[in-house]
């Protein structure tokens, strides 16, 4: 079977450096929207983990091409599931902040925030929201290594 929960795993181990040892000293936004990427790139691989599911599974012929793709082909086959679509919002929200204008807030400071303008709303992304992210991130792989196995 495909090795994605690995690669994810790989990036999970990425993010939490990031969170807890680069972002502790540098206290930049460079190291915030690093580390929502990763995230990103670890639904990712969870997303394909699941995919290959179905796919051996029968109930797809192949993986489609692009990340966004793929994740709408997993929220359709796993309609019926309220955690699924939960998590996958979730990604949408996460490239949608990867994705937008942002400003930075006391960089180098405590307090160090990325703000992003999200549907006429700014949405401040602090440490703590960072490993809240973070932890989402964890729980989809969990889930998606759980159920698809």
């Amino acid at each position: 079977m495909y090795e994605g929960n690995n690669e994810a795993r790989e990036e999970l181990k990425r993010a939490d450096h990031l969170i807890f040892v680069t972002l502790k000293y540098t206290k930049t936004v460079d190291v915030i929207k690093n580390t929502v990427h990763r995230l990103i790139n670890a639904y990712d691989y969870g997303i394909i983990y699941a995919l290959e599911y179905f796919r051996k599974q029968k109930k797809i012929k192949h993986l489609p091409l692009t990340p966004i793709s793929r994740a709408q082909e997993l929220k359709k086959l796993t309609s019926r599931r309220p955690e699924m679509k939960s998590f996958l919002e979730f990604y949408f929200l996460l490239k949608r902040i990867d994705k937008a204008e942002f400003t930075k807030k006391e960089e180098y400071r405590k307090n160090v925030a990325l703000s992003v303008l999200e549907n006429d709303e700014v949405f401040t992304i602090d440490i703590e929201r960072l490993f809240e992210f973070y932890k989402r991130t964890r729980d989809f792989i969990d889930f998606v290594e759980d159920k698809y196995e």
